[in-house]
């Protein structure tokens, strides 16, 4: 146990540092017909939550992909892929047939992870300017996965009925986070299963994960054509 703690406080002063240089872009109107988030939304302070090291010993890559079942040949969308640690993992996973379309509403992170990339020489990785509402997928995919950011997310029931849009039926979203209020850098279990079904999610797993990490929580996202309307949704307050 003594462990777990330390590993969770030198992952929460890594993630919380400020980066240098990159700067969130300014804040946008709300989502045209969609309500605010009743709660505060976090700062985006650092394109990486905690050191790899630390995350590789308690396997959290792994249990992300085991948790959602992500296999060769799928297509999966990276959001808010910061500094690239789960793409740069994802991507030996789905193989040569598969896709990891790596997201972020931050040119300059994806600009340090494009370097990467090509370094690594990660030919089914794709690099995916979005914006705080719509991620912007090019394409449908298989699973997607918000790792230590959706506290962060700006129009986070605007971003959720868009990214319905882009995903393929059977598809599963995945959703890594401390259980801690928003301004402290996590997202309570309970708010965030109401936010997401209040856009027509339904949650379908959740695990603690081993290391200190969190939890996960698992989503299955409503058919597109079932969404409610964006005037519909209620903001949750938990």
């Amino acid at each position: 146990m003594h462990t777990r703690l330390l590993l969770a406080l030198a992952a929460t002063l890594a993630g919380c540092s400020q980066p240098s240089g990159a700067q969130p872009p300014a804040p946008e109107a709300p989502a045209a017909g969609f309500p605010r988030p009743d709660r505060p939304v976090a700062d985006i302070v650092s394109p990486v939550w905690s050191s790899g090291p630390d995350r590789d010993k308690a396997d959290e890559s792994g249990q992300l992909v085991r948790g959602l079942g992500i296999r060769p040949g799928m297509a999966v969308a990276d959001i808010g892929a910061g500094s690239g640690y789960h793409t740069i993992r994802l991507s030996p996973v789905v193989g040569p047939t598969g896709r990891v379309y790596a997201q972020d509403i931050m040119p300059d992170y994806l600009a340090d992870l494009r370097t990467e990339v090509a370094r690594r020489k990660l030919a089914n990785v794709e690099l995916v300017v979005g914006t705080p509402d719509d991620p912007k997928l090019p394409a449908p995919v298989d699973r997607a996965v918000l790792v230590h950011m959706y506290h962060e997310v700006e129009n986070p029931y605007a971003l959720l009925w868009n990214l319905a849009g882009s995903l393929k039926p059977g598809a599963q979203v995945g959703v890594i986070d401390l259980d801690r209020p928003t301004p402290r850098h996590g997202t309570p279990p309970a708010l965030l299963k109401c936010e997401f079904e209040a856009v027509g999610y339904r949650q379908v797993g959740f695990v603690t994960l081993k290391g200190g990490g969190g939890y996960l929580a698992v989503f299955a996202p409503p058919e597109p054509d079932r969404r409610p309307p964006p005037d519909a949704i209620r903001p949750c307050r938990v």
